[in-house]
């Protein structure tokens, strides 16, 4: 009996499967760049105001800063919730939250230098290009990994809040250290759940796959930003010392 036939529909079939993973990949590092650059854009352009008048308006309205980081950590469940109903929706979201984010690190990186800021961006890159390419080639399942370090995020955030009422500078360092690990693991983590999703999904019509980049975009932004954030008090830190 000739397979032949049967041969060139898989080899077809993985080809295509091929190309439309590498489109969906395409599309959500595309969404996910543009936030970054989006928040990048937004903090270089208020950084001059931060040492002037925002900073002093802040100081004295500290209503409205309360209410911008209500919305910086509300808005990315927004997004992860609308985002496979209504992509169109979760993507302005997207963008809103990068440019809040981009005010909110305005703020942070007026307590640092320049070279710290190059530094951690760098350093954050680097950490993320790896582990994301890690997450797209391994074989190796990443669940229970990932599951380990989100909930290991869970407790750290808690010793977070806790030391912002001792205000141990040494305790903050360690917790970067080991916030700086949780989301290297946690950028491969996601990076294979999007990967895995997409198999998953593409082709059957039960979600969109527009959505379910923008998803993918606002899991890796995160990881990414976080990675920036946490290795900007090292650096910084380690300037002080």
């Amino acid at each position: 009996m000739n397979n032949y036939p049967n041969e060139q529909q898989e080899a077809r079939r993985v080809v295509n499967n091929a190309a439309g993973l590498n489109a969906f990949l395409t599309r959500m590092y595309g969404w996910m760049s543009l936030a970054v650059l989006v928040s990048a854009a937004t903090a270089f352009l208020v950084t001059g105001s931060v040492t002037g008048g925002m900073a002093t308006y802040i100081a004295t309205h500290q209503g409205i800063m309360w209410i911008g980081m209500i919305l910086w950590f509300v808005m990315p469940f927004v997004v992860s919730m609308q985002a496979l109903k209504r992509p169109t929706l979760a993507f302005t979201v997207l963008m809103l939250y990068a440019i809040l984010s981009g005010f909110v690190f305005a703020t942070i990186a007026w307590a640092y230098t320049g070279a710290s800021i190059a530094a951690a961006f760098v350093s954050a890159s680097a950490i993320f290009i790896t582990m994301t390419t890690i997450g797209l080639v391994t074989h190796k399942n990443l669940d229970r990994i990932g599951a380990q370090a989100s909930a290991a995020l869970i407790a750290l955030i808690i010793a977070m809040i806790i030391n912002m009422f001792l205000r141990s500078s040494a305790i903050a360092f360690v917790f970067s250290i080991i916030a700086v690990l949780i989301f290297t693991v946690l950028t491969a983590y996601d990076t294979q759940k999007m990967k895995q999703m997409y198999n998953q999904y593409s082709g059957s019509g039960q979600i969109s796959m527009n959505g379910l980049a923008v998803f993918g975009a606002l899991q890796l932004y995160l990881d990414f930003v976080n990675l920036f954030l946490q290795l900007l008090s090292i650096f910084g830190n380690s300037s002080d010392r």
